[in-house]
């Protein structure tokens, strides 16, 4: 762990189960040791006496009192016009004043995205920022970008999301040069839609220096085909969903067949190391959070369905990417981009 002290701006008001889940995330790190304080934003009067009921939390914690909050069904567009003040904007702020390093909220997708974006504004050179899942593979965990930040993305994006995916993927997985996969419906050179194959053209270029294997398909993301597999956030987030609700249905499967018989679940008791691990394997917490990335700042978004747990292992990620160094080699590998693609340096500066 870093020995200096990493400051994390907490929306204590974004999610589901807010504030009580965000609260009990932040205990559980409290209990761990790493060397961090928080900047919780939120109601002080629901939030003080959970803090005065753990004082390993309230030690290295300061409550931001606002008693508005973003609500979890709010349009994008209402979000922004009523967010200032909010304890989402808040959170974001303080990464904008240099007061915190990160900023995590499990609250509403859309309204955390534009807000980001209308607070820490965009990376130069980058048009849309990416969310950015850890996804568990046969050979470790992949970066999947986007799962969700925006519906469509064009070829240029596409390839700002392969930059962007390879440079998260060597900070927070240790990859020194992460192969890269487009999502495709076949790994044929003449499938997929134009978006696809033109940013497959452009990854090609040597000149960036990015490790581009070619297409992936849908099985190939588990199987760890690629560091990073790229994709348009409406496919990617389709995906997520389907394979957290495999996992849990497999999880159920093996619950059922360990329970249906005196015998099964005699098996079940000999063998229950393996199968404590195996569930750990599956359960969707122990990769919760994603990253937007292409922003002037660091933002995490947990689900907003977590639990304490889940939302621990978001906090614990914001605390690996506050100490990485990934955005400088963002702005490194966007500036090999737009110098090997003429017509895109010509749009960063207009």
């Amino acid at each position: 762990m870093a020995s200096e002290t990493l400051v994390i701006s907490i929306d204590a008001m974004g999610g589901d189960h807010a504030p009580d889940s965000v609260l009990e995330g932040l205990s559980l790190i409290a209990k761990q040791g790493f060397s961090v304080r928080f900047l919780v934003h939120g109601d002080e009067a629901l939030i003080a006496p959970y803090m005065d009921a753990h004082p390993k939390l309230k030690e290295i914690s300061e409550v931001c009192h606002t008693d508005k909050h973003v609500a979890m069904d709010a349009k994008p567009s209402q979000a922004l016009r009523a967010g200032k003040g909010t304890s989402m904007w808040n959170a974001l702020q303080s990464v904008k004043s240099k007061d915190a390093a990160v900023a995590v909220s499990a609250g509403n997708t859309g309204a955390l995205m534009a807000m980001s974006k209308l607070v820490l504004r965009m990376v130069p050179g980058v048009h849309r920022p990416a969310l950015a899942a850890s996804w568990p593979t046969q050979k470790g965990a992949a970066i999947v970008l986007d799962v969700g930040a925006n519906i469509e993305a064009d070829a240029e994006q596409l390839v700002e999301f392969a930059i962007m995916g390879a440079a998260y993927s060597r900070a927070i997985h240790g990859k020194d040069n992460p192969s890269i996969g487009l999502l495709n419906i076949g790994s044929e050179d003449l499938k997929g839609i134009d978006s696809v194959r033109g940013a497959a053209d452009m990854l090609k270029d040597n000149e960036m220096g990015l490790n581009y294997i070619g297409f992936v398909e849908g099985n190939d993301i588990s199987l760890g085909t690629s560091d990073v597999v790229v994709t348009d956030g409406y496919t990617g987030n389709i995906a997520l969903k389907t394979a957290e609700g495999t996992a849990k249905l497999v999880s159920g499967f093996v619950k059922e067949a360990l329970t249906s018989s005196l015998l099964s679940k005699l098996g079940a008791l000999l063998a229950s190391s393996g199968l404590k691990a195996l569930k750990n394997r599956l359960d969707p917490r122990s990769v919760n959070g994603g990253v937007f990335l292409g922003l002037n700042g660091i933002v995490l978004k947990s689900h907003g369905s977590a639990d304490a747990e889940g939302f621990a292992t978001t906090v614990r990620l914001a605390y690996s990417v506050g100490n990485s160094t990934f955005h400088q080699d963002v702005e490194a590998s966007l500036s090999r981009f737009q110098a090997s693609n003429p017509e895109v340096q010509e749009k960063v500066d207009s």
